[in-house]
């Protein structure tokens, strides 16, 4: 297995270090993620989805429209769409890179307990891998996992096949809703640290599983990019800033640490969103460094 890769505590420390209005302007440091030559997943990609413990249907389709509107064809002149986010990656000499939902696998009974350990989420992953597939975890919001809440909210790494020759990547995502919303599903709740702005409506309504999305979006986005450590990134290898984790904290334009940027507000609901997904969703998604301008690009 490679390392693991954090996108918790990073963003919390970025946001939670602001001290500026919103009228002032954060000057950023020259930000350039390096391609160290290695291995990038390309082409048509299966994306299998291991439900750990209790989820809704509702809760599972939410995120299945998500990754299946990362590769559609939905668009709309009003607003950027879900496919429009994800077409940057393409930027990251990936030329394509299509997300397909494959198989899904249901553990409703917490097979493994309540309590997981990293070397449970890695065993889960090998039971359900493929050749060119992403597993992606979901454990529930009663689940502990080793390190949630306290370091991350979720991880990238691969595990091997039998034979040692091939890697297949995986994700874990903790639905933080009752175990920490305010570091894990920020900006749809008050921060545990930091500035006390008012948090954004969740676009489907519910905190945890809008938090378990833009969780998703930088995973899925930094295994693409560097699926075995060796693709695209800045700093040491061990802790690395890739394709979202750069822009820590970024949704809208204007943004800056603590301060989400300027979102589409729906007048009637009050959510909070900058793309459209299939089904009629509309997600918040994070920036992502654009390899073409060296700087992190918001869809609004």
């Amino acid at each position: 297995m490679g390392p693991n890769y954090n996108i918790a505590i990073m963003l919390l420390s970025l946001q939670f270090l602001a001290t500026s209005t919103m009228s002032e302007v954060v000057e950023h440091h020259p930000l350039v993620l390096n391609y160290h030559n290695g291995h990038l997943l390309k082409g048509r990609i299966t994306v299998n989805l291991i439900w750990y413990g209790s989820f809704t249907p509702i809760q599972r389709s939410i995120i299945i429209d998500f990754i299946n509107s990362l590769s559609s064809s939905f668009s709309t002149s009003s607003l950027p769409s879900v496919s429009s986010w994800w077409k940057t990656t393409q930027k990251y000499k990936l030329q394509s890179s299509t997300l397909v939902v494959g198989k899904q696998f249901l553990h409703p009974t917490y097979t493994l307990s309540k309590n997981l350990k990293v070397k449970d989420l890695i065993a889960l992953a090998s039971m359900h891998n493929d050749k060119s597939s992403i597993t992606v975890i979901l454990t529930a919001k009663d689940v502990a996992v080793e390190g949630f809440c306290v370091r991350r909210c979720g991880t990238h790494g691969s595990t091997k096949f039998v034979n040692g020759e091939a890697r297949s990547a995986y994700i874990w995502i903790g639905n933080s809703e009752t175990q920490c919303p305010g570091q894990c599903a920020w900006p749809f709740h008050q921060p545990l640290y930091g500035p006390q702005t008012p948090p954004l409506v969740a676009p489907n309504g519910d905190v945890g599983v809008d938090g378990i999305i833009i969780n998703l979006a930088t995973l899925l986005a930094g295994t693409v990019t560097n699926p075995f450590n060796d693709g695209y990134f800045q700093g040491p290898a061990t802790a690395p800033l890739e394709a979202v984790t750069a822009c820590s904290g970024g949704f809208g334009s204007g943004w800056y640490p603590g301060y989400p940027g300027r979102v589409v507000v729906d007048k009637v609901t009050g959510a909070s969103f900058n793309a459209h997904g299939s089904n009629g969703r509309k997600y918040l998604l994070p920036a992502m460094w654009d390899p073409e301008t060296q700087a992190c690009r918001t869809l609004v």
